[in-house]
């Protein structure tokens, strides 16, 4: 406690840079970071739904989420190629 109001009494934060807007709490790095985060909460959440309601074995759940992930990845490879090929 007495190391930060010394901090702030000696003005000490002024000799520190300021950070990057690449890692500002607001930029679109740290927003996509988030996403990425929450993501990960829903699927823990339908992995202990699965298991502990549905009562469908973990490697069952695991194998849903895997062909989820390789299904996700095939629809955004067709988009992409579809879209790079109409403005080519």
């Amino acid at each position: 406690k007495t190391d930060f109001i010394n901090f702030i009494s000696d003005q000490e934060w002024k000799s520190i840079e300021p950070v990057s807007s690449w890692f500002g709490p607001s930029s679109f790095l740290m927003s996509s970071m988030s996403a990425l985060f929450q993501l990960s909460m829903w699927i823990r959440h339908c992995h202990g739904y699965l298991t502990e309601n549905v009562g469908i074995p973990v490697w069952a759940s695991y194998a849903v989420f895997a062909l989820a992930t390789l299904f996700s990845g095939l629809i955004l490879g067709l988009v992409s190629e579809a879209l790079e090929t109409d403005w080519l």
